[in-house]
C-alpha cells in the first residue's frame, strides 16, 4: 500500500495525475485547500512522475511509502520538497535535476577545451554529486534501486556531455573535421546498459541513448557511406542508420518502441518530400510495426501527406469569437491567408507571435493571417482577446488539441500554413524564417 499527496500553491489545474512510464495510474482532484491524495494498493517499485499541467516531475515510489510534497507553481521544481518515507532520495533527484539545469551553461562553455581537460572538468562534476549521494547513503538507508536510479541519473547526465562534445568542439573552434579524440574518450560506453527497464522512463538515460545513437549514426556515416559531407542534411539516409541502430542494439521493448519513435517524429517534423517520407515510413514499418505507437506515427505520416502543396486545406472545426462554428476551409476561400499558432501558457511566445504578426501585417497587405488558439480555456481566450485588443475577426479558438495536432501536425510553436484560395501553398512555413521584412 502507498501513500502519495501533498498541497499545491497557486495551482494551474484542479487535479494531479500520476504515471509509471506513459501509463496512468490515478487521478487526484484538488479539494478546496489545494491538496491531492492518491491512495495506491499496490505499486510497481521505482520512477513514477506527477503532472500537474502545464508542469510533471520525478517521484520515487516503494512499497509502504507515505510520502507528501509542497510546491508552488510560480517555481514548480524550485520550490518542490518531498517529506515522509524515500523523502531523501526524492529530494536529492530534484536537486540533482536543478543542478542539470544549471549546469548547462557551464558545460557549453567547456566544449572549446581540449579532450582530456574537458573530460576531466566533466568528470570533475560528476564525482561531486556522486560524493554527495554517497554522503546520502551513508546517513540514510536507501534500497538498491533508490541508489541505482539516483547514481544513473548522475553518469549518464556525464554521458550525455561527453557524447555531445566532438560536435560541440567542432562547432566553436570552426573545425572543418571532427577533432582527434584520445583512444580510450568512449570508455565510459561499456558501462552503458542498453536494456535496463528501470530507467527507461529516466529523462538523463532515454536523452543520452538520442545522442548516443545519434552519434553513432553519424561516425558509421562518415566511414562507411558515400554521402560526404551532406550526410545529417540527407534527412532519410541519417535517419534510416539511427532505425537499424535501434533494431540491432536495443533489445528492451519500451525504451525500444519509445525510440523509433523519437526518430520517426523527429524525421517526419522535418517536412522532407512525399517521396522521402514514403520510403522512410516503410522501413520504419519493417523494422518497427507493432510499436506501441504506430498509431501515433501513422496519424501523423498521413497528416504530412495531407498537407503536400497544391492540396486544399483539410477539413478542421474552430470558433470564432461569437462561439459560432467554421470550418479552415471557409475561412481560406477567395484570399491569401497565413494561419498561425499561439497558446495562453505561452505569454512570451503570444507577445512575440502578435509583434511579428502586426511587423507581417505591414510587409504582406495582401494577406490576411488568422490566429488559431490552442490549448486554453475558453473564457481565458476571450480576456486575452480582449485585453491585447486584437481584431476578433481575425482570431479563432480550437477545442481539442488533438485533432488539431493530427489535422494540421502543430509541433512547432512558430508554424504558419500559406494558403491561396483553400489551397496550400507552404504548410510548414515559420512566421520568422519564411517571410522577408522590412
Amino acid at each position: 500500500m502507498v501513500y502519495f499527496g501533498g498541497e499545491i500553491v497557486n495551482p494551474s489545474s484542479d487535479h494531479v495525475i500520476l504515471y509509471k512510464g506513459d501509463m496512468t495510474l490515478d487521478t487526484a482532484r484538488l479539494d478546496e485547500n489545494n491538496r491531492f491524495f492518491f491512495h495506491l494498493d499496490s505499486v510497481d517499485e521505482g520512477l513514477h512522475h506527477f503532472y500537474h499541467y502545464p508542469e510533471e516531475q520525478y517521484v520515487y515510489l516503494e512499497r509502504g511509502d507515505s510520502l507528501q510534497i509542497r510546491l508552488n507553481t510560480v517555481d514548480f521544481d524550485e520550490s518542490l520538497a518531498f517529506s515522509g518515507t524515500n523523502e531523501q532520495v526524492n529530494n536529492f533527484l530534484v536537486e540533482l535535476f536543478l543542478a542539470s539545469e544549471q549546469e548547462e551553461e557551464l558545460v557549453y562553455s567547456l566544449y572549446g577545451l581540449e579532450p582530456k581537460e574537458f573530460v576531466y572538468k566533466i568528470d570533475s562534476l560528476k564525482n561531486l554529486k556522486l560524493d554527495a549521494l554517497n554522503s546520502l547513503s551513508e546517513e540514510y538507508e536507501l534500497s538498491a534501486n533508490a541508489l541505482e536510479i539516483a547514481r544513473s541519473g548522475i553518469m549518464y547526465n556525464s554521458y550525455i556531455a561527453k557524447e555531445a562534445y566532438p560536435f560541440y568542439h567542432k562547432k566553436k573552434k570552426g573545425e572543418k573535421a571532427m577533432h582527434e579524440l584520445p583512444a580510450d574518450y568512449y570508455n565510459y560506453r561499456s558501462e552503458v546498459s542498453y536494456d535496463n527497464s528501470r530507467l527507461t522512463y529516466y529523462r538523463p538515460y532515454y536523452n543520452y541513448m538520442k545522442y548516443h545513437l545519434g552519434n553513432l549514426s553519424y561516425m558509421d556515416c562518415e566511414k562507411g557511406c558515400n554521402t560526404g559531407k551532406k550526410m545529417v542534411k540527407n534527412h532519410l539516409h541519417f535517419n534510416q542508420h539511427k532505425l537499424k541502430l535501434i533494431d540491432s542494439l536495443i533489445k528492451e521493448n519500451e525504451l525500444r518502441d519509445n525510440l523509433f519513435r523519437n526518430v520517426a517524429m523527429d524525421y517526419l517534423l522535418k517536412y522532407d518530400t512525399e517521396e522521402n517520407i514514403e520510403i522512410f515510413i516503410k522501413e520504419f514499418h519493417q523494422l518497427s510495426g507493432n510499436n506501441r505507437h504506430i498509431h501515433e506515427i501513422n496519424n501523423l505520416y498521413d497528416g504530412i501527406r495531407n498537407l503536400q502543396p497544391q492540396k486544399e486545406l483539410p477539413e478542421l472545426i474552430v470558433s470564432d469569437f461569437e462561439g459560432n462554428q467554421v470550418s479552415i476551409k471557409d475561412l481560406g476561400k477567395d484570399r491569401k491567408v497565413v494561419f498561425y499558432f499561439w497558446s495562453a501558457p505561452e505569454k512570451r511566445h503570444f507577445s512575440n507571435m502578435i509583434k511579428r504578426i502586426d511587423l507581417l501585417k505591414e510587409n504582406y497587405p495582401d494577406y490576411s493571417f488568422i490566429g488559431l488558439n490552442v490549448r486554453t480555456e475558453h473564457s481565458r481566450w476571450n480576456n486575452m482577446l480582449e485585453q491585447a485588443q486584437l481584431d476578433k475577426s481575425e482570431q479563432y479558438w480550437t477545442e481539442n488539441f488533438d485533432d488539431v495536432a493530427h489535422t494540421l501536425i502543430v509541433y512547432d510553436p512558430n508554424r504558419g500554413i500559406i494558403t491561396n484560395n483553400g489551397i496550400i501553398v507552404d504548410a510548414f512555413a515559420n512566421v520568422y524564417t519564411s517571410f522577408k521584412v522590412e
